[in-house]
């Protein structure tokens, strides 16, 4: 069930209806019901799937504990049996992620080396299909499991709450990868309906179907138009839809996000932001700190760090990171044009590492002053940049389209033709949809903004005379059932990483 569709906008209702007027003993099993209903509608199987992952983790869970009250006199065994079952539950977890997401991945490679060996020998594929946000709850599950072993948590004994903590609907497909110390504590205590948790919530959930449905989805008609028939475009529209995909994935991503967020803060649960306005970064490693910040910190925190992260020689610290982002990469999808976008990001770290010194050397030589306006505009216009170079190999369908288009943007001596004789009203969106876009691409801009010199709207419009902060909820409400209207009819457009 999509965030954007008219199915949700009937479910989600309905479930803070029951919600809150049904005992406090029955809301953690109406939530696991509604969590499992949402993911069912996609496909009834998937239930199997996640059923599966659940029991993995809450086994492991429980069998880490027990083997703590082992007793203190053979603490070696002890750790070695711990050991052990967290791997167990590590590679049964992985492996189901493997089989949905990476075996034909690997199968198609694998024919590859023996087709490079003139061996006509070739692995059949296997017809599957891939389970929408598998990698998400795959991740949150394990990621309890490291937990509990580190001994970072307890072992949640309701299976029917950890269930709920594996499967809960706003965050189930696309995230915020919660943490176990996080989600799963607040669920043992159900909050009551609070005024204004619940306002906040919906105008957050208002600001994500902004982000999603009049910025990301009318982005996606022009990044597509180029993308599909890249060979028709010049060099400035090749590098116009690159940059405007910069943003799509951004307000795609980021309005699930946002959607997710507001449907828990509803409910009385708080989930963590996942992205933080990161294309005011000033580096790459800045906006990795601001962009999908659930996954960066799960990477940061169960793979960086016991590789041995920066606590090392430069050669091994360059190392893990790379290792980071190279599989970070490849979690995105089963594709190489992923790993090399994980790579670049890895790349570009690696070398802000390196170069350190010698910028800081250069700015003092120069007189720059490192808090001045001039080099954060700079620094984060380079970053932008960057990061939308990387997007490229990420969107483009494959390596070999990626250098495709890479080739006509280096090769086409035309660069701004198209940019301004009128092309863009031509690529599926009017005239008037261009400068609806527009403007709304300057709103996301200034809110950024915003919040990034610590201005909240949402405390804003709460801080204003009741005239005036309704008549902004009334006018916020009307944009968003215009945009219902107008994409009534029309199946509901899918987020990017529902993919992954």
């Amino acid at each position: 069930m999509l965030f954007n569709s008219f199915s949700f906008l009937i479910f989600f209702p309905v479930v803070l209806g029951v919600y809150f007027i049904i005992p406090k003993k029955a809301k953690q099993f109406w939530l696991l019901v509604a969590s499992y209903f949402f993911y069912m509608n996609w496909n009834a199987v998937y239930a199997v799937l996640i059923l599966g992952i659940t029991v993995i983790g809450y086994a492991g869970g429980i069998l880490l504990e027990r083997a703590d009250a082992g007793g203190t006199a053979e603490q070696a065994a002890v750790q070695r049996k711990r050991k052990f079952y967290m791997l167990v539950a590590a590679v049964l977890s992985l492996g189901i992620l493997f089989t949905f997401k990476y075996l034909n991945f690997a199968i198609e490679n694998i024919n590859r080396l023996f087709a490079m060996t003139g061996s006509s020998f070739a692995v059949t594929a296997v017809d599957i299909v891939l389970p929408v946000g598998i990698s998400f709850y795959t991740f949150q599950a394990l990621g309890y499991v490291i937990d509990v072993y580190r001994r970072d948590v307890a072992a949640e004994k309701n299976f029917l709450r950890y269930a709920l903590f594996v499967s809960f609907f706003p965050q189930l497909v696309a995230g915020p990868i919660e943490r176990s110390r996080n989600l799963l504590q607040q669920l043992k205590e159900p909050a009551k309906f609070d005024y204004d948790a619940a306002k906040n919530g919906l105008l957050l959930m208002l600001w994500g179907y902004f982000e999603k449905m009049w910025v990301a989805d009318r982005l996606a008609i022009l990044v597509d138009t180029v993308y599909n028939d890249y060979g028709n475009y010049s060099a400035g529209m090749i590098v116009l839809a690159t940059m405007l995909f910069s943003v799509q994935i951004y307000c795609d991503f980021g309005g699930y996000s946002h959607i997710a967020i507001g449907a828990a803060q509803v409910l009385g649960i708080r989930l963590m932001d996942n992205f933080r306005q990161p294309y005011l970064a000033t580096s790459i490693k800045d906006f990795w700190n601001r962009w999908h910040i659930s996954l960066s910190t799960w990477f940061r925190d169960y793979l960086y760090f016991p590789l041995g992260g920066s606590r090392c020689s430069k050669p091994r610290a360059y190392r893990n990171l790379m290792i980071t982002f190279l599989v970070s990469g490849l979690w995105h999808g089963a594709s190489w044009h992923y790993v090399v976008w994980g790579g670049l990001n890895g790349f570009y770290q690696i070398v802000g590492r390196m170069t350190k010194q010698m910028r800081e050397k250069l700015r003092a030589k120069l007189h720059i002053r490192e808090d001045g306006m001039p080099l954060r505009i700079f620094q984060t216009v380079a970053t932008f940049l960057l990061a939308s170079f990387a997007w490229l190999f990420f969107r483009a369908d494959g390596l070999g389209n990626a250098y495709g288009m890479l080739q006509r943007t280096l090769t086409n001596g035309v660069w701004f033709e198209q940019l301004f004789n009128g092309t863009i009203f031509m690529m599926g969106l009017s005239r008037l949809g261009v400068y609806q876009l527009i403007f709304a691409i300057i709103v996301l801009v200034a809110v950024d903004i915003c919040h990034e010199r610590g201005v909240s709207f949402r405390k804003w419009i709460a801080a204003r005379p009741i005239v005036v902060r309704w008549g902004i909820y009334m006018v916020t409400l009307l944009a968003f059932l215009v945009l219902v209207i107008q994409n009534y009819g029309r199946p509901a457009a899918e987020f990017i990483y529902f993919q992954f």
